[in-house]
């Protein structure tokens, strides 16, 4: 997938899409999904990291100390969101770079998505 080389916002669920879905309550602890670790490497510094999760907020320490401890970076990260869907709504900008992407992937399956930045976008 083509992207601009504009500093970005990356917008993640954490269950299913970063860790193993449910995997804090039913193997006691979270677990990154293959792929996850490394992707995160290679995002530029410049990047924003959001995460989101249905989470209660009782889970919050621990899921942060998790997260830190695996070498997740984030800015910030939302615990008791809805477990419907999640909506992002953007304009294009006036050269038509378009500034939303959404990505479905399989539950505990990391995105497959390859980003490319280019000059042309």
């Amino acid at each position: 997938m083509k992207v601009s080389k504009l500093p970005k916002l990356w917008i993640f669920d954490l269950d299913g899409t970063l860790v193993k879905h449910n995997g804090y309550l039913i193997d006691g602890k979270d677990s990154l999904l293959d792929g996850v670790k490394e992707f995160f490497q290679n995002l530029s510094k410049k990047d924003k990291i959001f995460i989101i999760t249905a989470r209660g907020k009782k889970y919050k320490r621990k899921t942060i100390k998790f997260l830190k401890k695996s070498q997740i970076r984030f800015d910030k990260i939302f615990f008791e969101c809805p477990i419907g869907e999640r909506i992002l709504i953007n304009d294009k900008k006036p050269r038509g770079l378009e500034t939303s992407v959404a990505i479905n992937t399989e539950r505990d399956v990391f995105v497959k998505e390859k980003f490319v930045e280019c000059d042309d976008i």
